[in-house]
């Protein structure tokens, strides 16, 4: 798992029986009673004790938040779990996180962390509570980081802010060291990340705020509509080598020069022609698209040329081809490895002199079009065997672009599976339909020799497959829970026998609680809506 794959549609569960975060409850506060309350505690304890008791609050919510992430996933590395604190800070909406700067060394004393957090919801409560102040007071937050990154860290680190919103900062920033690494620079901070001078009543009302709310002001999140690095796909963008594909893709649009696209089946090579096409100056015109390979060649020459009336058997009339039809838009030829060495001839004379001769006739015909080819073949041993021409090749990859499989940007899986899934919630009239948290190892573990193209069809799968609104492992195809990285799944016969033990213990329980659906959560653990899950799969 990597931080930025989180999302908060599959970590929480929201039902009418109250909200869980993986069997954990988690309760909804406004802001402006936080903001109240900060005002009472600032009147009853003063500053230095108010600071202390909220960020004793935030220590041990930052620390349970932590515990959780380490228990539900398995994690790409330690840097990836530090990131999926300021990831949750983000998506439970107290503030906009971000990392800035994480260094981890070979000693603990070499650990370094700067966070900025952007629209602190807590820099706003403390400007509703009493105005802007000349010293940072996010202490809830910066409590969070230092029990959140104790935790991953194993060891005490201690975030001292340095900026804040309302202080008139335009964000509020932290770094967190260990307090060795800290020095003198800890000894004014450290006494808040304590409680032993606070006097009783402080105590007890530390106890009542643990009960409090870990999600403050999650339903007044400000949603950050984050620019997508691009519309292909309709869905972000992550990785690197897929980032540079679409950087040369925009570089070439403009101008009509041909190009080649190759990459493994299913990799979206004709939807990268597509986007192509569409930044050209040719959108809006007519684009064609032919599969080289699926024709027999006469038929081939056909349709890319046309032909006259009588130039074959059946052919009855005259009849305009591909190349004609697309007069001054886009003609895509798909697996242009396949073509045979006759019709290569015809289609260099093509590039060459833009012209095409149709079927049962001389006279030239003048065509304006851009071409674009694509395949999925190693075109250079094909032109080593003869079985390819080299000078067509050079005349087709003006430009060539290679495609990465899915499997060599990881980063994407998640992304275009959430779209597919949001796709597949119009098309199939689940307006709920969403991945549960549990499935994104699966994805990610999987090889995926299908690509992109297998993966939609996964999640189509899934998602005929499901008994309600939400994806489950057990709804994917049987390939990706037998997958040999897979970590948690790999023998399905073993997964199904666990469930089987799981469901006779939950019915056990049910019948000493005398089916008391309550009682029989708080004896297995687990939350209520969590219990009602798993009883209704049974069904």
């Amino acid at each position: 798992m990597i931080a930025e794959n989180l999302s908060l549609s599959e970590l929480v569960n929201f039902t009418n029986e109250g909200i869980n975060l993986q069997g954990r409850r988690l309760v909804i506060h406004d802001m402006h009673a936080i903001a109240e309350l900060r005002k009472d505690l600032f009147k009853i304890l003063g500053t230095e004790n108010t600071r202390r008791v909220l960020t004793r609050f935030g220590y041990w919510w930052g620390k349970a938040d932590a515990a959780a992430m380490k228990r539900i996933f398995k994690w790409k590395d330690k840097k990836e779990l530090l990131k999926s604190g300021p990831r949750l800070q983000t998506l439970f909406g107290v503030s906009k996180t971000k990392v800035k700067e994480l260094i981890i060394g070979d000693t603990p004393d070499s650990f370094r962390m700067e966070i900025i957090w952007e629209n602190s919801v807590e820099a706003e409560e403390q400007i509703i509570a009493n105005g802007h102040t000349n010293t940072p007071s996010c202490w809830i937050l910066t409590g969070y980081a230092s029990g959140f990154m104790s935790f991953c860290m194993n060891d005490n680190i201690f975030f001292i802010e340095k900026a804040c919103n309302a202080s008139k900062s335009p964000f509020c920033s932290a770094i967190g060291r260990t307090a060795k690494a800290w020095g003198e620079k800890l000894d004014p901070h450290l006494q808040f990340f304590t409680i032993e001078d606070i006097q009783s009543k402080v105590e007890k009302l530390t106890d009542r705020l643990k009960k409090l709310s870990r999600d403050n002001d999650k339903h007044r999140h400000k949603t950050q509509n984050k620019p997508c690095k691009t519309t292909l796909f309709h869905t972000e963008i992550k990785s690197t080598s897929f980032l540079r594909v679409l950087d040369i893709a925009k570089r070439v649009a403009p101008y009509d020069s041909s190009l080649l696209i190759i990459g493994e089946t299913g990799t979206g090579k004709e939807v990268l022609a597509n986007y192509i096409y569409s930044c050209s100056s040719r959108a809006g015109k007519i684009f064609l698209a032919i599969n080289c390979g699926a024709l027999p060649e006469t038929l081939l020459e056909s349709e890319l040329f046309g032909h006259t009336e009588g130039a074959f058997t059946g052919a009855n009339h005259e009849r305009a081809g591909i190349f004609e039809e697309a007069n001054g838009g886009t003609v895509f030829l798909d697996e242009i490895g396949d073509m045979s060495a006759a019709l290569q001839l015809k289609l260099l004379r093509v590039l060459q002199h833009h012209q095409i001769v149709r079927l049962g006739e001389n006279q030239p015909r003048p065509i304006d079009v851009r071409i674009m080819a694509a395949t999925n073949k190693d075109l250079s041993s094909l032109i080593k065997e003869g079985t390819f021409r080299e000078d067509l090749y050079y005349r087709l990859a003006v430009v060539e672009i290679q495609m990465p499989p899915l499997r060599k940007r990881p980063e994407d899986i998640i992304p275009l599976a959430r779209h597919f899934v949001s796709k597949l919630s119009r098309k199939l009239h689940k307006p709920n339909l969403r991945l549960d948290i549990s499935c994104l190892d699966c994805l990610l573990y999987y090889n995926w020799p299908g690509n992109i193209r297998e993966l939609e069809n996964a999640m189509e799968r899934a998602a005929l497959f499901c008994s309600g609104d939400c994806i489950y492992p057990d709804d994917l195809p049987s390939s990706l829970l037998l997958s040999d990285k897979q970590p948690k799944l790999s023998n399905t016969r073993n997964t199904t026998l666990l469930r089987e033990l799981e469901m006779q213990h939950i019915e056990k329980i049910l019948r000493i609680t005398g089916n008391n659906r309550r009682k029989a959560s708080e004896l297995l653990g687990i939350s209520q809506a969590t219990l009602w899950r798993k009883l209704k799969k049974k069904q």
